[in-house]
């Protein structure tokens, strides 16, 4: 082990009253990494409708479109249980740049990728880079800060990753504008630059004394199970096909490998996602929850802007621009929620802030082709104060759960949960409103030739294309109301599992939250190794 890796048992100097310079610094570090790895969960959105078309994009299918999203957040939520156990075997400050670079990388590769195919590889791949760089942003800031500031170092963290979820629609828009598609990716590049440097600068390099030992069968259990059950959905959705064999017979298949992975984590000494934590109602509370919210949120992200620039007509700036006030209510939502949960408790906090983004759900019902935008804006706004305000507090009551050392598998429960929760967002609402818009638009598709039914009968942007080419301009109009038609279904699906997340924590979050799974005798990870405190990390060595 090198001098730089070395730790020490010296106690660690009393912590200041508030944090120092070089506390924020790291911060500001760590916000920009993780910043950059948000961003791409929601900057391709935007940029949908340019990749369908096959002029100015890669001319997608839907299921492709499903899939180069997916298909980054399904390798980054699986992924994440690795990329906890890696930050606690070889350092968190290591992994976090190895996964910066990884991730900087693959974003020029997706920039510049040729077919559909290729970009949804090179998104895969992203993907791997940000399982990597999440837990350890995390990690370090309960390293960097100690408990009187890691809630609000925390609730800034959060606030930021809401931020940059918000602003990715609005920078891909501006980028659309005036570049190509490609560019939305490499905006990622000197993110990943600055941020390599300040890490290696600012981060401190301690990492557990507990050698944690690989699983390569869960991982590999959880991985193809998870993607057994994405595809089957997205196919099912793609091929309306929903009793063939290859689709319910892969999403069986995916769910016994899930059974199987849990009854591995169950039984092995050395698991790489400890099942056994979920004994903590909280903490599984709290997970089960987030899965929900962001079931609801990244579903809606995924038809707002098909709704934006399809029935209402927007540029991709335009769309950006629109969507942009959800970044005020999570601004206001995200530091008030500290205070809040002073006041209130995280139980009404946090269920309160779930309602409040179920309502605004719900609330696409009501728009249509004449809705006037105000009102648009006004939900978001709404949106993002719910958003806001319940998920800093219930990523503080994941990490308060675990013991000190287990941070690293805290961080990616937490961020595997929002990510498993988008990627079923994204196939299950993106399967409903393919199927409804299909069954809508089959009567006016009757009796026209074939290939104008395959082209538009699986999306709007593919019969706003065929319309414009076979001299068929009522498919427009139809293909508007038939969207319009299938968003209001499926809203309201996003809608319920946000009720449904909200009712969890009323359910689970009982009690003292301010108290340890260890204060409450409640086992949140039997294995005696993993109560072993952090070592403090000599100030010499982390500069």
């Amino acid at each position: 082990m090198s001098a730089r890796e070395r730790t020490t048992d010296r106690p660690a100097d009393p912590a200041p009253a508030s944090p120092t310079p070089r506390q924020w610094l790291a911060l500001s570090v760590l916000v920009l990494a993780q910043l950059a790895v948000w961003l791409d969960n929601t900057i391709l959105n935007v940029a949908l409708k340019t990749l369908a078309d096959p002029d100015e994009g890669l001319g997608a299918t839907p299921n492709e479109l499903q899939w180069s999203i997916s298909s980054y957040t399904l390798v980054f939520a699986v992924l994440l249980f690795t990329g906890g156990v890696l930050a606690d075997r070889y350092g968190q400050r290591r992994i976090l740049l190895v996964g910066l670079c990884v991730f900087g990388v693959c974003s020029a590769w997706a920039a510049w990728a040729s077919s559909p195919g290729e970009l949804i590889l090179a998104r895969a791949v992203m993907g791997v880079g940000s399982a990597l760089i999440m837990p350890a942003t995390l990690s370090l800031i309960a390293e960097v800060f100690d408990a009187r500031h890691r809630a609000k170092a925390i609730a800034i963290w959060s606030g930021c990753s809401g931020l940059a979820i918000a602003a990715g629609p609005l920078l891909s828009g501006a980028l659309l504008e005036h570049f190509w598609w490609g560019s939305v990716f490499l905006v990622n590049v000197p993110l990943v630059l600055v941020s390599v440097v300040g890490g290696y600068l600012l981060l401190p390099v301690a990492r557990s004394l507990t050698r944690r030992h690989f699983d390569p069968v869960g991982v590999l259990l959880s991985t193809v199970g998870v993607l057994a059950v994405v595809y089957g959905i997205i196919e099912g959705g793609h091929r309306n096909a929903w009793v063939a064999w290859d689709v319910l017979g892969l999403i069986a298949l995916g769910l016994l490998l899930l059974a199987a992975f849990v009854v591995v984590e169950l039984r092995i000494p050395h698991p790489s996602f400890d099942i056994r934590l979920f004994r903590n109602r909280r903490f599984t509370g709290a997970s089960v929850a987030v899965m929900l919210t962001f079931f609801g949120l990244t579903g809606s992200q995924y038809y707002a802007t098909f709704y934006l620039q399809g029935p209402r007509g927007q540029t991709p700036f335009e769309a950006g621009m629109t969507l942009a006030p959800v970044a005020l209510g999570v601004l206001l939502g995200a530091p008030v929620s500290a205070v809040l949960v002073k006041r209130w408790g995280a139980r009404l906090v946090v269920a309160g802030g779930m309602l409040i983004a179920a309502a605004t759900f719900f609330g696409y019902v009501l728009f249509d082709n004449d809705t006037p935008l105000p009102w648009f804006w006004l939900l978001l706004v709404v949106q993002g104060l719910g958003l806001g305000a319940s998920v800093a507090p219930t990523t503080e009551v994941i990490i308060a759960a675990l013991p000190a050392d287990r941070t690293g598998v805290g961080s990616a429960v937490n961020n595997s949960m929002r990510q498993i929760g988008g990627v079923l967002g994204v196939a299950v609402l993106g399967t409903v409103l393919v199927s409804v818009y299909r069954d809508e638009m089959a009567p006016t598709l009757s009796g026209l030739p074939e290939r104008v039914v395959e082209q538009a009968e699986n999306s709007p942007e593919g019969a706003r294309y065929v319309a414009d080419r076979a001299g068929l301009p009522h498919l427009v109009q139809a293909a508007d109301d038939s969207f319009l038609q299938a968003m209001h279904i499926t809203t309201v699906i996003g809608g319920a599992m946000a009720v449904a997340g909200a009712v969890i924590i009323l359910i689970t979050f009982v009690g003292n939250l301010s108290r340890t799974p260890a204060a409450e005798g409640e086992e949140a990870a039997p294995d005696p190794a993993d109560r072993t405190a952090p070592p403090a990390v000599d100030a010499r060595e982390a500069r």
